[in-house]
């Protein structure tokens, strides 16, 4: 049987097009974010990957929550959490359309900027994602919350990939957080825990469990 052919678009981005930002940018960053913010109240952040089982950040609060016009796809290339420049892995991104359900996570006001810092460090060493004011609906009706969603004019933009072949990239990948396989898996872990579906994504766990 034929291999389909990968098409240029699914290919990583050489080396040369991934590049890390600098502490002058992130703070420019954050203060773009929280230009509406009033610098004292809660602040709420969504999590919809890793975030949801390893938040690493002081909250007075978690929630179940749902976001509408973005849904959790392994649409982004890594080349430093869960790959490298040579081998890398895939990440979870909110690309367009849809829905996702996640956790929504209340930072103390006065923690705010502290917490966000580091939190760019984490999940922005590139430019990869837009950080977005969005609503987040739970049970106990809607917080504005900030979301990080994918930039698909990001050269680590990735879309249109097979089943097979999300699972061989996240087989490969291993970053400075450790293997992207387990990435993936705990994020599909958690959700189960937490009674969230998610059908694509079990699937894609399903078959990382097999044995290649």
């Amino acid at each position: 049987m034929n291999t389909p052919a990968v098409r240029a678009s699914q290919l990583p981005p050489p080396p040369e097009a991934f590049r890390l930002r600098d502490a002058a940018w992130h703070r420019a960053s954050i203060e773009q974010a929280l230009r509406h913010w009033d610098g004292r109240s809660d602040l709420w952040v969504f999590g919809y990957g890793s975030l949801i089982w390893r938040p690493e950040f002081d909250h007075l609060e978690a929630r179940r929550a749902r976001i509408h016009g973005y849904h959790r796809a392994l649409c982004l290339w890594s080349r430093i959490n869960r790959g490298t420049p040579e081998r890398p892995g895939l990440v979870f991104g909110l690309d367009l359309g849809g829905s996702c359900e996640g956790t929504a996570y209340r930072i103390a006001g006065p923690r705010v900027p502290e917490i966000l810092g580091a939190l760019w460090e984490r999940e922005m060493p590139s430019a990869s994602y837009i950080p977005r004011w969005l609503n987040c609906h739970t049970a106990a009706g809607p917080v504005p919350g900030l979301v990080f969603t994918m930039d698909r004019r990001d050269a680590g933009y990735v879309t249109g990939l097979s089943l097979d072949r999300i699972v061989a990239i996240v087989r490969q990948g291993h970053g400075r957080y450790g293997p992207c396989t387990e990435y993936v898996l705990q994020t599909a872990d958690a959700l189960d825990a937490a009674g969230i579906t998610d059908r694509r994504l079990r699937a894609i766990a399903r078959t990382l469990r097999r044995t290649p």
